[in-house]
């Protein structure tokens, strides 16, 4: 089983503005491409948290889209998700919980999951591990750089548009983050 990080998906929201930046020229692509990537990289028996935004417009096809995808899924709520929706993913079968925001330990790191950017931890105190602090992962923004609000906090974009179009592991974004904190990367 794998753990696995992903937002704003925006099955079937039919925008330009929002597809043809990720690479397409109909939503109905990118449906489709959103599903193959998920499926490539996501087992039945993984857990994939989705951190807002799974759906925009057509709901009805937008669940046949989410009812495709493995795994088991926790949604976290994104500013699309209206009260409307919230009974829908409550109703799906692959989806197993619906919240406004999580906070977890997992491999020996702290995370706070939610839609928006949100400063948990900093960089003072740069002498303690970054397994003692605590890591904001969202989305929302629709940034193409997982790292945009780095300057501000431990912050880490997990939407698709950071991640060509697929969802992140669990151990890539600790391996980003460790490159991060202790200067391996900039």
């Amino acid at each position: 089983m794998s753990i696995w990080f992903t937002s704003d998906l925006h099955f079937c929201h039919d925008k330009e503005f929002l597809y043809g930046p990720r690479g397409f020229t109909n939503v109905g692509d990118m449906n489709e491409e959103l599903i193959k990537k998920w499926n490539d990289v996501v087992t039945m028996e993984d857990i994939v948290y989705v951190l807002g935004d799974l759906m925009l417009n057509n709901d009805e096809k937008a669940l046949r889209c989410i009812e495709r995808l493995n795994g088991t899924l926790h949604v976290i709520l994104g500013n699309h998700d209206t009260e409307n929706r919230i009974l829908k993913y409550c109703d799906t079968y692959n989806i197993a919980s619906v919240k406004f925001a999580d906070r977890m330990r997992l491999s020996g790191f702290n995370f706070f999951l939610c839609h928006y950017p949100t400063i948990c931890s900093n960089f003072d105190e740069e002498d303690r591990p970054l397994r003692t602090k605590t890591i904001n992962l969202c989305g929302h923004t629709h940034t193409k750089d997982r790292y945009v609000d780095i300057n501000k906090g431990l912050i880490y974009h997990v939407e698709v548009d950071a991640h060509d179009n697929t969802p992140v592991s669990l151990e890539q974004v600790i391996q980003d983050m460790n490159g991060i904190y202790y200067g391996k990367i900039s």
